[in-house]
C-alpha cells in the first residue's frame, strides 16, 4: 500500500475501519475530566483560527484598498498618530485578555480545583507505579490493604482498573526520568528518581486502552508500551481475586527486588 492511499483509504483497526477524519481526531475521552483539557484545547485553536482570519483580512483587505490602482499616488505614514495607536493597543489587549489571561485563568482553575484536588475515603483505588528502561511496574495493595507486602498483586505494562471509581496512581521511576501518559484520559505526569508523583482521574467507559511514555528516556523509548484495561466492578473484582491467589503463591518473600513499592503516601 503507498503513502497516498494510507492518506486517502481507510485504515483498518481490528474489526473496525478508520477514516482519515477519525484518524485527525484525538483518542477518545473516557474520563470524567478530559473534557478540560479538550476544552482548553478548542478554546486556543479557536482562538488562534479567529485571529489569524482577522490578520488575513487585514493584509489582504489593506492591499486591495491601497492597491496602486486604487491609490496611484502613495500614502506615508508613520504609524504613531492617536488612532493608529490605539487602534494596536486595543487589538493587543484583545489578543492579550481573550487568549493569554483567559487561557491562564481557566488552566489554573481547573488545576487547583480539579486536577490538585485530590479524592479520599475508602472507595479511591489506589495503584502504585514504578518505570524503568523499559517498562511499567503495576502494583496493587493485597488481602491487607498495605502496599510493599508480601501478598502484593504486580504485573508488568498490564494495568487493570474498575470503571466508575476514581483512581490515584502515585509513580516513581527506578532510573531516569519516564513520563506516565494516558491519551484516553487526557493526562500525563512524569515519574523521576527519589520522587513520588500523584496522578488522580475517574474512569467512565470500559475496554482496553493505550499508555505510552512521553519523555525519551533512552535507545529503546519505543518499547515503554502498555496497556490500561478498564473492567465492568464486578470482573475486576474477579480479576482481583485470581490476581490475588496467584500473587500469594509465586511472590518470592526472599528477593529484595519484590520490594520495589513504597507506603502510601497520602
Amino acid at each position: 500500500m503507498g503513502f497516498l492511499s494510507l492518506l486517502t483509504g481507510p485504515v483498518a483497526v481490528g474489526a473496525k475501519e478508520m477514516s482519515l477524519w477519525e484518524r485527525m481526531l484525538p483518542p477518545e475521552d473516557i474520563s470524567g475530566e478530559g473534557h478540560l483539557i479538550d476544552y482548553l484545547f478548542n478554546y486556543t485553536t479557536g482562538m488562534n483560527v479567529f485571529f489569524f482570519l482577522l490578520v488575513c483580512a487585514g493584509l489582504f483587505g489593506f492591499s486591495y484598498y491601497y492597491s496602486s490602482k486604487r491609490n496611484p499616488k502613495a500614502y506615508y505614514t508613520y504609524g504613531n498618530k492617536k488612532s493608529h495607536i490605539l487602534v494596536v493597543t486595543l487589538i493587543g489587549s484583545a489578543v492579550f485578555f481573550a487568549v493569554d489571561f483567559n487561557l491562564t485563568r481557566m488552566a489554573n482553575n481547573d488545576f487547583v480545583n480539579v486536577f490538585m484536588n485530590f479524592p479520599k475515603g475508602d472507595d479511591v483505588f489506589k495503584v502504585e507505579v514504578m518505570a524503568q528502561q523499559w517498562m511499567w511496574n503495576i502494583r496493587y495493595a493485597g488481602q491487607d490493604g498495605e502496599f510493599n507486602t508480601a501478598d502484593d498483586i504486580m504485573t508488568n505494562n498490564d494495568l487493570r482498573l474498575p470503571v466508575g471509581r476514581k483512581v490515584v496512581v502515585q509513580l516513581i521511576s527506578k532510573d531516569v526520568i519516564h513520563s506516565f501518559y494516558l491519551p484516553n484520559v487526557r493526562r500525563k505526569v512524569d515519574a523521576m528518581p527519589g520522587r513520588i508523583s500523584r496522578i488522580w482521574f475517574e474512569l467512565k467507559k470500559t475496554g482496553k486502552f493505550e499508555i505510552a511514555c512521553a519523555e525519551m528516556c533512552g535507545t529503546h523509548h519505543y518499547l515503554m508500551k502498555a496497556h490500561m484495561t478498564v473492567l465492568p466492578e464486578n470482573e475486576f473484582n474477579q480479576w482481583m481475586k485470581q490476581a490475588q491467589t496467584i500473587a500469594l503463591a509465586a511472590n518470592d518473600t526472599e528477593n529484595p527486588e519484590t520490594y520495589w513499592g513504597w507506603k502510601w503516601e497520602n
